[in-house]
């Protein structure tokens, strides 16, 4: 099976996006590098569009440009999907509250599978509500479990993660908090 890209955004806008978020802050591509546990070459591929970054890598770097996802991304007419090591998550609004911004996803998790994915910026929150499934989720050394009807949520500025357990698929809603950072 060939493997899917991480989001159905043209990359090449996704990169321009990040470059001008980077370059608004006044951080050099390696120092952002550095700071995201990235590579300097994947940087600049993923800005470029000549990359195919993972969900994992696109969240790591927004984190340390202090932005929600959704700032690279279109607002689509049209469910975004973005796909993780385990975790597929279709952005269906984002919208703001004074100083917070909130993207509101439907999550599917196959059985199976973990993905640990790194510390958001300091104060985002995540808040997920299983419909479907058994889920383990949140801090990689404290995860929590929900089951149908079960709501958890942690302070995900921390590496976190995401499992699914049985033989069942997760199906739930993931609302991300993000406090507005100052550029």
């Amino acid at each position: 099976m060939k493997p899917q890209p991480a989001i159905d955004t043209d990359p090449r806008v996704v990169g321009d996006r990040l470059r001008r978020l980077r370059q608004a802050r006044g951080v050099s591509l390696s120092e952002l590098a550095k700071r995201a546990g990235i590579g300097k070459a994947t940087l600049s591929g993923v800005e470029t569009g000549t990359r195919n970054p993972t969900l994992e890598t696109l969240w790591a770097i927004t984190a340390q440009l202090g932005v929600p996802i959704g700032a690279i991304l279109d607002a689509p007419p049209e469910p975004q999907v973005m796909r993780g090591t385990a975790i597929e998550a279709e952005l269906l609004e984002v919208f703001e509250d004074d100083r917070v911004t909130y993207e509101l996803y439907r999550v599917r998790v196959p059985p199976g599978l973990t993905q640990t994915s790194p510390a958001h910026h300091e104060g985002v929150s995540e808040h997920v509500t299983v419909f479907t499934g058994t889920l383990s989720a949140g801090p990689v050394d404290a995860p929590l479990t929900a089951g149908p009807g079960d709501h958890i949520s942690w302070r995900s500025d921390v590496p976190h993660g995401y499992r699914a357990h049985g033989p069942d698929v997760v199906r739930a809603t993931l609302l991300m908090r993000y406090p507005t950072q100052p550029p």
